[in-house]
């Protein structure tokens, strides 16, 4: 068996790498191993020293390694070169922000001294998906590295470049051998790479079965697990909002690599009193976007990654609309490219279909009506997933009234769901458990340990 990176504009197979063997996994595992005491004696300075050369590498190389992500998953290749820009950025932020979070808490007790340590765990394993090849393992490996841990990554096996690349920039930027290593390993061998003694923990995003099976296996060797799984994000749309600007952002946030984001909004939530105006105007833009050649700068709506994910979005949306909703634009895939889907919108989506209570992920928008703000609370906590989500509105005072009352791990008003190094990310319900990110994700790895001092 081999992972195999194939264009999905062209079709064409740009790399094919064979999976490794035992004998190559245990050397990693060791190396891993051996490296792991040696980086957390490494002192702070050093190590965030070499994370901040690595995002240094990442601009330095930034249009090389964003046309390696356009060819080998199909984005736009301005949004590789974001990608890019924001893993250097991750890079600087816990450079900068590492030692404070990781510097010891002094707490008040009956000891003459009493004290919180952050100290590293050991060797964290990453399973990390294609939508973001670059960014999902950066955001984990950067405060990681910083914290003193080592990582494994197991990547996608459709993005085989973006894992090598990603261990050759820690490597160029300094870290020694072990300390960052990409194994090349199938979703089938990851449970045992867990139970392994010599890994400590691990962290999945990804889709919900597979968390529910990197959970169990890593529960049942008693490591702690961080999850960040599905979204079937909401995006409320108020009688009161600024309907161009709604209009403008759920363009972007549904159809921003191809619809392949966990964060995407994908349900729009619309009160009946503006759902007309929104809807038309949507549609008008939503029909002005064009499919093409993700290298070529007029192309605004990137392939999907893969033609089977392409088959598989196109069979929910066909069971959508033979349950009663409404096809407005779109809803069939193209031939304009190998892994093409066309720029799509369900209208009167309601419970009991598909689009209503299933992630989308693809270029597919799904409109559900609502009367009034009460009902559009009620059909966003209607989900299974509890990720993001936004409300528009010009009051701001309601929608962070609003925005409390949503079910999610983050919710913005007036703006697009996204990550930022500075606030912690992550979901509930079936979106997963744990935070990336932030304070708060550097901790998830690292042993917040009690010293007491009589």
């Amino acid at each position: 068996m081999s992972f195999e990176s194939i264009n999905p504009y062209s079709g064409e197979v740009i790399e094919q790498i064979p999976n490794w063997d035992e004998q190559q996994i245990e050397s990693a595992l060791a190396q891993a191993a051996s490296a792991a005491p040696v980086w957390q004696s490494t002192p702070l300075e050093q190590r965030c020293a070499i994370v901040r050369k690595a995002g240094e590498l990442l601009r330095r190389r930034k249009r090389e390694l964003a046309e390696m992500l356009t060819k080998e998953m199909g984005k736009l290749i301005t949004e590789s070169e974001a990608e890019v820009e924001k893993c250097a950025w991750v890079c600087d932020y816990y450079a900068d922000e590492g030692p404070g979070f990781l510097a010891d808490e002094i707490i008040a007790s009956d000891a003459g001294k009493s004290l919180v340590a952050h100290q590293p765990l050991g060797t964290v394993l990453a399973v990390m998906p294609w939508n973001f090849p670059l960014w999902q393992v950066f955001r984990f490996a950067a405060p990681a590295l910083v914290a003193g841990n080592t990582g494994l990554l197991k990547h996608a096996s459709n993005v085989p470049g973006s894992a090598h690349a990603i261990e050759e920039v820690f490597r160029e930027a300094g870290a020694p051998q072990g300390v960052f290593t990409s194994l090349m390993i199938r979703a089938s061998q990851v449970a045992k790479i867990i139970e392994d003694d010599r890994v400590h923990a691990v962290t999945l995003t990804g889709s919900e079965p597979a968390g529910r099976q990197v959970a169990a296996t890593a529960g049942a060797s008693l490591k702690k697990s961080v999850l960040e799984l599905g979204g079937s994000d909401a995006f409320i749309v108020l009688e009161d909002c600024d309907l161009d600007a709604a209009v403008k952002v759920a363009v972007a946030s549904r159809y921003l690599n191809s619809g392949q984001s966990c964060i995407a909004a994908k349900r729009f939530i619309v009160v009946e009193a503006v759902a007309d105006q929104f809807v038309s105007r949507f549609k008008q833009a939503v029909e002005e976007l064009q499919l093409g050649d993700p290298m070529d700068p007029a192309t605004t709506l990137a392939p999907m990654a893969r033609t089977d994910l392409r088959d598989e979005l196109d069979q929910q949306v066909q069971r959508s609309i033979e349950a009663g909703a409404e096809p407005l634009t779109g809803c069939s895939p193209s031939d304009i490219t190998h892994a093409g889907y066309a720029p799509s919108i369900l209208d009167h989506v309601k419970p009991g279909m598909a689009a209503y209570s299933e992630e989308f992920f693809g270029p597919v928008a799904i409109v559900i009506r609502a009367t009034d703000e009460t009902d559009a609370v009620r059909i966003a906590n209607d989900s299974p997933f509890g990720l993001g989500g936004s409300v528009w509105t010009e009051d701001l005072e309601r929608g962070e009234r609003v925005a409390r009352k949503i079910q999610s791990g983050a919710t913005f008003v007036n703006g697009i769901v996204k990550s930022d190094p500075r606030l912690p990310f992550g979901g509930i319900k079936n979106s997963g458990y744990g935070r990336e990110l932030s304070k708060l994700g550097m901790h998830e790895f690292v042993n917040a340990k009690t010293i007491w001092i009589g």
